[in-house]
């Protein structure tokens, strides 16, 4: 694993990231959508926390079925976000602060707007037809059209949408409204290198957080998926859509015609449906040149449905699940020039404090300190999601299905409601999974301050979500002035995990204790360099056993951990007590 020890590691290994969802950042204009020059507004907020990346979710021009991942033109800017020029402006104001900006680049589909798939669709002898994937029909014994395959949208139903006016089928495996792009086709792969990169990588982009990264080999032969559940038609499939044949080729052409000819471009994938670590090395090692990193799902899909359900219908878990989820892609790369990422949340995800912590009133403080304790201790590039750092939390319980705007999330309700006749029980399930695991938590607008609508918008009819009821206690301007606020207590600990990049940043990972259920402790080891985190996960105090002596106490999520622990240091030994959803650090000479 490469590190500081031995040469200058890429800026994208010790940088920390902060994604940002231009509708829910920060409204400009007074029209109640977040937009570019608002996200400029706080570029020296985001200088402050300690971000050295700024990751800018969709901004591209989209008819907005999906929150702008259904891209119609990758060359301009989705007018109610701004222009071009704003994101010019906002490439250059973040380079003069010393941050650097990445763009999502979403290339395994477009929007059915497309100019693209426009001319793909007008008819079968068009230049572009073989741009997408088309194919024609199946038909039933007794006459009954079917689609090619009966694989499964990630949106409810089929992933194949018949074309009337010529008489195929085209793939898409999200919604409708956005047709797959067809990488066996050379000359489409051309065209996305040209417009979906090299047009933003001129303008001064680092590179790109690239969406269903393994998605775009689908090899060619189209097989039905196997009946996981009898209950329906379509299956899930995506053992036939990722990781495909080509994918690697396909990486590899990327990084040698695009990417190679920046100055080390950074590149995050998104990685489904790839549990093994052996087959996810082969994507993240330095010498392939095909991905800096990729993000690992397995932390974030705790507590959804499986397969023969659905990922919207929640079920229990228990901490030894995320500890061993924790170690796994934290241990995977050690002994290899592979590299990982830490993260807990994102746009498509519940917020980690209500997932995995405790937003109870009483400890919802202390249960985002923690979490923050715990992610900054982390080998990774790591990861913050806007409003992670002032601990915002999920939606709260009484919100109804109206108050959601998610198709993904919408469209689960109505499937539910209509195969079990608006059964209230099953309908009750589904609002209780929404509010835990919906995608709709994340989307929420920021919470700036404490005036009308958190200080999102000047709109008088408010912002295109509603904001969260408890934005007057919980806001940037709030925890700004507050010592102790969970902003400045990420801040302190991003500043931290600098400050010690060879043990925190690039340290190898060991876990104790794997079975308890209560608390988590691990070790990060660099050379002779050792620190030592410890962790309660429960709302009652927990005592723990420090794996090492000689540690001294480096920085507690309690605002009297110091004192705390000297108390017990003095008792002797290495026991410690941990109170409710409280985090401790350890290290010799901090």
């Amino acid at each position: 694993m490469t590190d500081s020890s031995t040469e200058r590691p890429p800026w994208w290994k010790t940088g920390v990231v902060y994604q940002i969802y231009p509708a829910s950042f920060k409204d400009s204009n007074g029209d109640g959508l977040g937009d570019i020059p608002g996200i400029l507004s706080k570029v020296d907020y985001l200088k402050e926390l300690g971000i050295d990346i700024v990751w800018v979710s969709p901004m591209f021009d989209s008819p907005q079925i999906d929150m702008g991942y259904d891209i119609s033109n990758y060359e301009e800017v989705y007018r109610p976000y701004g222009t071009v020029k704003d994101m010019e402006d906002l490439i250059e104001a973040c380079h003069k602060r010393g941050i650097r900006l990445i763009l999502d680049l979403v290339i395994n589909h477009t929007s059915d707007q497309h100019a693209w798939f426009q001319e793909s669709r007008s008819s079968k002898d068009n230049p572009k037809r073989d741009w997408y994937i088309w194919k024609p029909p199946r038909y039933a014994e007794d006459g009954t059209r079917l689609p090619p395959t009966n694989w499964r949208s990630y949106f409810s139903g089929g992933t194949w949408e018949y074309d009337d006016d010529t008489g195929e089928y085209y793939l898409h495996l999200f919604a409708k409204e956005m047709p797959d792009l067809n990488w066996e086709n050379e000359e489409l792969r051309q065209a996305v290198y040209s417009s979906a990169m090299r047009f933003w990588l001129d303008k001064g982009v680092d590179g790109f957080r690239i969406d269903c990264v393994n998605m775009y080999s689908k090899g060619v032969e189209f097989l039905d998926a196997p009946i996981v559940d009898e209950r329906f038609y379509e299956q899930p499939a995506w053992m036939f859509y990722c990781n495909g044949p080509r994918i690697h080729e396909f990486l590899r052409e990327m990084n040698e015609q695009v990417l190679s000819h920046y100055d080390d471009a950074m590149t995050v994938g998104e990685l489904p449906h790839t549990p093994d670590p052996k087959k996810v090395l082969e994507y993240v090692g330095l010498r392939d040149k095909q991905l800096s990193m990729v993000f690992q799902f397995d932390v974030v899909n705790i507590g959804q449905g499986t397969q023969l359900s659905h990922k919207y219908l929640f079920q229990p878990w228990k901490l030894p699940l995320l500890k061993g989820i924790v170690a796994k892609w934290q241990q995977f790369i050690e002994g290899t020039d592979g590299w990982t990422t830490a993260f807990c949340e994102n746009h498509d995800q519940g917020r980690s404090v209500s997932r995995y912590a405790s937003d109870a009133p009483a400890y919802r403080v202390a249960s985002a300190k923690m979490l923050a304790l715990m992610m900054c201790a982390l080998t990774g590039t790591l990861f913050i999601y806007q409003g992670q750092e002032i601990g915002m939390i999920n939606v709260p319980k009484n919100w109804s299905i109206t108050d959601y705007k998610d198709v993904e999330s919408l469209g689960f309700y109505k499937s539910v409601a209509t195969s079990t006749n608006n059964d209230k029980e099953a309908l009750d399930y589904v609002m209780r999974s929404l509010q835990i695991l919906g995608r709709d938590n994340a989307r929420l607008p920021m919470q700036w301050d404490g005036s009308a609508f958190a200080g999102f918008t000047e709109r008088k009819d408010g912002p295109w979500m509603r904001v969260h009821d408890l934005y007057a206690e919980n806001n940037v301007e709030k925890q700004l002035d507050e010592p102790d606020s969970t902003f400045q207590f990420w801040k302190s600990m991003i500043a931290l995990r600098k400050q010690h990049l060879d043990v925190l940043n690039f340290g190898t990972f060991e876990v104790f204790e794997l079975d308890n259920e209560h608390t988590f402790i691990f070790a990060k080891k660099h050379g002779l360099k050792t620190a030592v985190v410890a962790l309660n996960f429960t709302g009652e105090d927990q005592h723990v056993l420090l794996p090492f002596g000689g540690l001294e106490f480096c920085v507690g999520s309690y605002g009297d951990a110091a004192v705390q622990d000297k108390k017990e240091k003095e008792g002797g030994g290495r026991r410690r007590t941990l109170r409710p959803w409280e985090g401790r650090l350890y290290m010799a000479g901090c």
